[in-house]
């Protein structure tokens, strides 16, 4: 017993002398090589620095961008075909603006993203079903299975490219899908409204003036508006626009927010459902509800043109595709072509007007 107790603390003794004599050889290495250590420190340090910055030119090479167009700041190269057709437009219209949107986004990405798929229950883009269009303007996924109403079809990769290539916009019929939703005073009257609406269901002295009156305050166009409601109900107004009963009230919602289903009992009753929770049992009240639901729900989310509140390729919300007022692929140049009469009708389509051009990365040459 007592010879192991002895050996074993030899072996204690050894073990704290190795110990003491690795602290003096680290010490005595940090001593001698502190010029090295601190030279490997400052690599550490400046290559933490070096990822940091990368990393933020990155993000900010990514970001979407506002810039306005003065003419020459349009490399022709990365974005073939557009500056000579805005430079014609602003040659014609000396008093329009317009600003450049460098979305960020690779174009076919986009074309992936807004067209069908099998993993997806409704498509984003549909197209009446009709004879009108090409028949290579359906999806091959879905191409004649009804949507909604039973009278729309899944719109084909080619027909969302053709109606998504700003080239295509960039002309006296459909610049206004890509024109800035603001209010501009003295730009949208009165008259202009009763221009838009006459013969249609809107067509009454206290509409108007909500129309008008509620515009102003969102600072929305209300040319956009009325364009909006004829096109959401036709010029002869749908029941959501006349009034539709629903838990024996009577309700409208003239800018069929909430309105989507397979079947029109679906849609109504979904249509009809938010406007009683809103408390819209005038039609007046259904117009300046609906005109805070686009502000809060599109415009305030940077979705401030006819293009963009279609297609939902604005970045602002954190998302990308997801938050678009319509599925009818030709709302916007539908729209388009309603508020463009108004501004002719009315005087001012040469009026201080901007445009906000949407920029694709890697565009084909060849318009779509």
């Amino acid at each position: 017993m007592g010879i192991q107790y002895k050996s074993l603390i030899l072996i204690i003794g050894e073990d704290i002398t190795m110990k003491d004599n690795l602290k003096t050889n680290i010490k005595d290495i940090i001593k001698n090589n502190q010029k090295k250590i601190k030279i490997i420190g400052i690599l550490i340090i400046s290559i933490i620095l070096l990822i940091m910055v990368l990393v933020a030119i990155f993000k900010e090479q990514s970001k979407q961008k506002y810039i306005g167009y003065n003419g020459k700041n349009l490399k022709e190269s990365k974005y073939p075909g557009y500056k000579k057709l805005i430079d014609e437009l602003q040659e014609r219209h000396p008093n329009w603006t317009f600003t450049l949107f460098y979305t960020k986004l690779d174009w076919e990405d986009v074309i992936e993203n807004e067209g069908h798929s099998d993993t997806r229950r409704n498509p984003l883009n549909v197209i009446p079903d009709s004879s009108y269009y090409p028949e290579d303007w359906k999806c091959e996924i879905d191409k004649n299975k009804a949507f909604d109403n039973g009278t729309w079809l899944c719109a084909s990769n080619k027909a969302i490219k053709h109606q998504m290539d700003i080239r295509n916009v960039l002309n006296e019929e459909n610049i206004f899908q890509l024109k800035e939703l603001n209010y501009v005073k003295n730009s949208q009257t009165e008259k202009g409204i009763r221009e838009i609406i006459k013969g249609t269901f809107l067509e009454k002295d206290s509409v108007i003036q909500a129309l008008l009156q509620a515009s102003q305050n969102a600072n929305l166009d209300p040319y956009f508006v009325a364009s909006r409601l004829i096109q959401e109900q036709g010029r002869n107004g749908t029941v959501l626009a006349k009034g539709y009963k629903y838990k024996e009230n009577i309700i409208y919602n003239v800018f069929n927010v909430k309105a989507s289903g397979n079947s029109t009992t679906e849609i109504l009753e979904n249509a009809a459902k938010y406007s009683y929770d809103q408390g819209w049992d005038t039609m007046e009240k259904s117009i300046i509800g609906g005109i805070e639901f686009v502000k809060k729900g599109y415009i305030n989310r940077g979705q401030n043109t006819l293009y963009l509140q279609k297609f939902d390729i604005v970045k602002q919300d954190g998302s990308l595709y997801t938050n678009q007022y319509m599925q009818n692929l030709m709302a916007p140049k539908s729209e388009a072509s309603n508020m463009l009469k108004i501004y002719k009708a009315s005087g001012t389509v040469d009026s201080n007007l901007n445009f906000i051009i949407p920029l694709y990365e890697n565009m084909p040459e060849e318009i779509e």
